[in-house]
This record gives structure tokens, C-alpha cells and sequence, in this order.
């Protein structure tokens, strides 16, 4: 793959120090996918047990004739189309308890999901970071940890104290119930991590918080609090 509009800023074949899993292959996971494979990432974990159905065309990656298929198929396809040399190991039956190691970029959309992985990796030294994404309609939050540094990962749990209940209450719909969600909102919020992992690739500095609303054209980024 050509990467010489960037190679010279980010050099993911010298630079990497691990593998890079992506847990949750929806609106978050898919464009994660597809970016990384843009910038030259030669591997990827895919985790999601879902399939593709035709509304999650208007917010993620997948195509119309991907309907039906395995989330972590059709996302194979798309980013070995993008790169063919890129190798994808799948795991269709999303994450249990397996051990990881590398680079994880959580996508899922349940936080009890979320604070399992974190708590089951939290003394795995194979770790390097964990990338959290948080998403509603227009606003979203990044929050991320360095996982050699024990109070970043201490704060990072701190931010998944509520339930997926407490989650879905407070998660826009429209009166059918639908969960309401725009593509504008997906791309700023990844971008904006994927810049995260980068940085944290090149220089070992990492930003454990970043909120951002697309539509209102605000973005902080600032320390987690004890």
C-alpha cells in the first residue's frame, strides 16, 4: 500500500509496538477499521457477534450488498479491498474474557461490556492503551489510558460508573424508540481518537479525555480528575 501522503509523519510498520483490536465492529468500530487500514496498519483484530443490517448504512462503513452478512466479514472485505496485504483476524462470536494485548480500541455500545474489558485487562502487561468511544447524536467523548500508568486506568473506570440502563436513559431516540445517531458525529469522534493513538505511538503522550460536539463545533481535551 502507498503510504507516502503520510509515511514520513506516521510509520506504522517501524513505529507499532503491538497488535491493535477492535472491539465492536458498529458505527464507532467500522470507521476505526477503515481509517487504520488507511494509514497503513498491516493487521487488525475484529470482534462482533452482530450482523449488518440495512440501517446501520447511515451511520457505518458497510455497503447495501453487505446486509445480512457477519459484521466482521464485511468489514474483512471492505479494508482488504481498501489494502489487500492487510491480514484480519476475525472473532465472530465478539469478546468473552480472552487475554489482549497491544492496542484496544473499545467500540462497543454497552458500558457493562466496556467496564468487564477494562477490569479483566486491568493487570495485563501486554497491554499499551485502551481507546474508549462514547457516542449520542451530536455529541461524544473519547477517553483513553496509557495502560502502564495504574492511575489512568484507575480513572478511565472511574468514567463507566452507571449502568447500561442509566446509558440508554440518557441516549437520544426518535419516537418509535430508535436510537438516534448521525455520521458527522461518528467521524469527528474517531478522528479525533484516532489522532490520540497516533500521538501516543510517536511521542508516549496520550489524552485520557476529549468531548466533542459536531454540530455545536466544540471540542475539549483535558486530564481525567482524581
Amino acid at each position: 500500500m502507498n503510504l507516502s501522503k503520510h509515511l514520513s509523519f506516521f510509520d506504522p510498520l517501524t513505529m507499532l509496538k503491538g497488535n491493535i483490536h477492535i472491539i465492536g465492529c458498529g458505527a464507532i468500530g467500522s470507521t476505526v477499521a477503515e481509517m487504520l487500514t488507511r494509514m497503513g496498519i498491516v493487521e487488525l483484530h475484529l470482534w462482533d457477534f452482530d450482523i449488518v443490517s440495512a440501517h446501520n448504512l447511515a451511520n457505518q462503513s458497510f455497503r447495501h450488498k453487505d446486509i445480512g452478512t457477519s459484521k466482521v466479514d464485511a468489514l474483512t472485505d471492505i479494508c482488504q479491498d481498501i489494502n489487500p496485504d492487510l491480514k484480519i483476524i476475525k472473532h465472530p462470536k465478539g469478546y468473552t474474557d480472552e487475554p489482549l494485548s497491544g492496542y484496544v480500541f473499545l467500540c462497543v455500545d454497552n458500558i457493562d461490556l466496556r467496564r468487564e474489558i477494562c477490569k479483566a485487562q486491568q493487570y495485563n502487561p501486554h497491554v499499551q492503551a485502551i481507546f474508549d468511544f462514547r457516542m449520542r447524536l451530536t455529541d461524544a467523548q473519547h477517553y483513553a489510558a496509557d495502560w502502564s500508568d495504574k492511575k489512568q486506568i484507575e480513572n478511565l473506570l472511574k468514567t463507566m460508573a452507571f449502568t447500561h440502563e442509566e446509558a440508554k436513559e440518557a441516549t437520544p431516540v426518535n419516537a418509535c424508540g430508535t436510537t438516534l445517531n448521525i455520521i458527522p458525529t461518528v467521524r469527528v469522534i474517531v478522528s479525533y481518537g484516532l489522532a490520540n493513538f497516533i500521538n501516543f505511538v510517536k511521542t508516549g503522550e496520550i489524552k485520557t479525555m476529549i468531548l466533542v460536539d459536531a454540530f455545536h463545533y466544540m471540542l475539549d481535551a483535558f486530564p481525567l480528575k482524581d
